[in-house]
């Protein structure tokens, strides 16, 4: 099941949008995943899926260099992602259906 939203754009609230993988977004994400909290409303950009997160981990925790950590993730092609983080954020979605998915269907 999938559910189907339109979004109406809020000037007023603060979003944040990484066109790329980047050092700016690695150190995004790094800080999110050890629990800090940031100011955005929106955030858009790269998904970190179960591989890119296994090479972020291996980053903060040391075992692998930045510049490692970009090589590693070079070959991988992320998909895209829009997260809602605050209320004001949510109230701009509207619900407009939902759609059954067929399994086989689904890579």
């Amino acid at each position: 099941m999938i559910n189907v939203y339109s979004y109406t754009e809020n000037k007023q609230l603060k979003i944040k949008k990484f066109d790329q993988m980047c050092d700016e977004w690695l150190d995004f994400i790094a800080e999110c995943r050890v629990g800090k909290i940031h100011e955005y409303d929106i955030v858009e950009g790269p998904m970190a899926d179960d591989t890119i997160w296994n090479f972020v981990n291996d980053y903060l925790s040391g075992n692998i260099s930045k510049a490692v950590f970009w090589e590693y993730a070079k070959f991988k092609h992320p998909s895209h992602q829009i997260s809602f983080h605050s209320m004001r954020a949510l109230e701009c979605l509207t619900y407009e259906r939902s759609e059954n998915v067929d399994d086989d269907a689904v890579e």
